[in-house]
């Protein structure tokens, strides 16, 4: 390929869990944001599927959650700087607990809150081969999934609802360098929570660093091939104390250290890839319940 080859990109993302994509055949983070710009007048789409199971609780009480969500993503490129996305996801949430002696299950499914928000590029260098973008993105999370739902034993836990009831508005900042050989991408964010309900969750602060490095082709022999990349990642995490009828509560909150190794393929108009959140350290509060593994696939596709 000439060194006169100038990237070319279009990027979607999925936050907080969020991630972008690239029209000509680049990579991009999947676990969260990208500052790469997406085209102007262009749709980007995309659906992932989480699955989140945590148990391991402190105190030896026999508690597990499953939480499984289809988030599906819409973007739309305003233009050169400018992107505007909708992120809204299906839940499906279940916990087992005993109590008495009796194993007991509380599930809810349905879709949940919407997120809107709007990215827009800060700097932006272009050299031959190679980009450099930072972005600031803002917006709010919307209660729009039901956070009243009720089962035999009562009114379901807030872990469980889909729905949180409150509206949430989120703040963050990526960087992100890349070339045809390698991306590097790095986030800053911070979502502040609102009471609904008696139940205030705590603030979430992230830090987020991703790697992705292009396994196949090794060369260029001409025309754009399809690409598998290697993908690394970190997300540091740490939410706050959840608050319950304006009393904190001691079980809640902390900090947690994913390392995410995944793969992507990537075409000139799709992406498909997968990727394992595997929690490295967790300094929880009390009793709350540690993170297992966290599975992650998805698709992307812009038009």
């Amino acid at each position: 390929m000439k060194k006169s080859y100038r990237l070319k990109v279009a990027p979607a993302l999925l936050l907080f869990g969020a991630a972008g994509w690239t029209s000509d055949a680049l990579s991009a983070p999947i676990t969260f944001n990208t500052a790469l710009p997406v085209a102007k007048d262009e749709f980007l789409a995309r659906e992932q599927y989480v699955v989140n199971q945590s148990g391991d609780d402190p105190s030896g009480a026999d508690k597990d959650r499953t939480a499984r969500a289809a988030v599906s993503v819409l973007g739309y490129g305003v233009n050169g700087k400018l992107a505007v996305f909708g992120v809204l996801p299906y839940r499906d949430n279940e916990l087992k607990v005993t109590v008495g002696g009796q194993r007991r299950t509380r599930a809810a499914s349905g879709f949940g809150d919407l997120t809107v928000f709007g990215r827009y590029t800060v700097v932006q260098r272009d050299r031959p081969g190679r980009n450099f973008r930072v972005a600031s993105f803002a917006g709010i999370k919307a209660p729009t999934g039901e956070d009243n739902k009720r089962d035999a034993f009562g009114r379901l836990p807030a872990s469980v609802q889909v729905g949180s009831g409150s509206w949430d508005p989120l703040v963050g900042v990526v960087a992100t360098y890349q070339t045809l050989k390698y991306q590097v991408d790095g986030q800053i964010s911070y979502q502040a929570k609102n009471e609904a309900n008696g139940f205030e969750a705590g603030d979430v602060a992230r830090l987020d660093a991703s790697l992705q490095y292009r396994l196949l082709p090794r060369k260029f022999t001409g025309g754009l091939p399809n690409f598998l990349y290697g993908v690394i990642e970190a997300n540091l995490i740490h939410q706050g104390k959840d608050r319950v009828n304006g009393s904190a509560d001691s079980n809640s909150g902390g900090t947690r250290l994913f390392l995410t190794p995944g793969i992507q393929y990537v075409t000139k108009r799709w992406i498909a890839e997968g990727a394992v959140q595997i929690p490295v350290s967790q300094d929880l509060n009390g009793t709350a319940l540690k993170n297992d593994t966290i599975v992650r696939v998805s698709a992307r596709f812009n038009f």
